[in-house]
């Protein structure tokens, strides 16, 4: 089996190297990685693993257009690079199979089942100390109940993955992978996908504001924006930030989990001494997969509710406009 990885980055240089060398070893064989516009030195990272074989980084400009990119990747990833199975990345998201490695987990699916999808785990930002993210960030959120505030960054969501498909589409996100040729396989997570969005006050800023000036202004990086354009940046993100007391209580009521698999992982991967901490990997993982159904379910009402709305204030159709009485 085949096993791509696509790859939407820009300005990613403090978690890139990271994500990538963690994916490889997990058993993603090759990379293909859009590059929107970095700065920073991450094309530079990305460049490195073009010569060594396992990347193939594509150059995009201008807006952001999240789907249409993963969707061109997607494909070829099918049509060029022999693709099996293929996961849908951002730099700030590890994919993590709850037993062995991600081959063994898409293996396991059975034919005619393609798309696969696997629970974002959300870590929160701690105070900066110099350690590197992975370090420092071992407590993601657990909520007792389906987070449904659209300004939240921690709203629970599911992310696909799915067999190969030359004319397969990806979703904004990634969260939905839709194809002509494959059935989806519901309400199995056979994968965690461990999400670090926020790990320092210049990075949660930078990418609020450019993503509020995308082509999907979501609540969390809109909140950024007018923090930036009201000098609220630092205040707003320290808002954001677990200290070792927030820590505590977190812990204590179970609105927080600790969960030190990334950091045990990638210290494996640099051969230093680790703690093999497997706290996080099963802990809440059916109370956490029930608050993403519910979140779907209220978000799909809001959809529902949106749309009543317009058709009633387009009105009747003309036909009935015009019957007579």
């Amino acid at each position: 089996m085949k096993l791509v990885q696509t790859l939407v980055v820009r300005d990613e240089a403090d978690i890139v190297e990271d994500h990538i060398a963690y994916h490889l070893d997990a058993g993603v064989d090759f990379v293909i990685a859009s590059d929107h516009e970095s700065q920073d030195g991450t094309t530079e990272i990305l460049e490195r693993y073009a010569r060594d074989g396992v990347l193939h980084r594509i150059t995009v400009h201008g807006q952001m257009r999240d789907g249409p990119w993963r969707t061109e990747m997607a494909r070829l990833a099918a049509t060029t690079y022999g693709a099996d199975w293929i996961i849908n990345t951002d730099a700030d998201e590890f994919w993590m199979p709850h037993r062995g490695s991600l081959k063994a987990v898409f293996a396991a699916v059975p034919e005619p089942y393609g798309v696969v999808f696997a629970l974002s785990r959300h870590f929160v930002p701690r105070p900066d100390d110099g350690a590197s993210f992975a370090e420092r960030m071992t407590a993601r959120v657990s909520p007792p109940a389906a987070i449904n505030d659209p300004t939240s960054p921690y709203r629970p969501h599911l992310k696909a993955a799915h067999r190969a498909d030359p004319h397969v589409a990806i979703s904004f996100g990634a969260h939905v992978a839709r194809s002509g040729r494959w059935r989806p396989l519901h309400h199995w997570h056979p994968a965690d996908v461990l999400h670090f969005p926020f790990r320092s006050l210049e990075q949660w800023e930078n990418k609020g504001v450019r993503r509020a000036r995308g082509d999907k202004p979501l609540g969390q990086y809109v909140t950024a924006f007018r923090a930036r354009e009201g000098g609220r940046t630092a205040s707003r993100y320290q808002a954001l930030v677990v200290d070792g007391d927030a820590l505590d209580r977190g812990l204590a009521d179970g609105s927080l989990a600790a969960d030190y698999r990334l950091r045990d992982a990638l210290r494996r991967l640099r051969g230093e001494p680790s703690d093999d901490g497997r706290a996080g990997g099963d802990v809440g993982l059916v109370a956490e997969g029930a608050g993403v159904r519910d979140a779907e379910l209220v978000r799909l009402e809001r959809r529902l509710d949106d749309l009543c709305a317009r058709m009633r204030a387009i009105g009747p159709p003309a036909r009935a406009r015009a019957a007579p009485r």
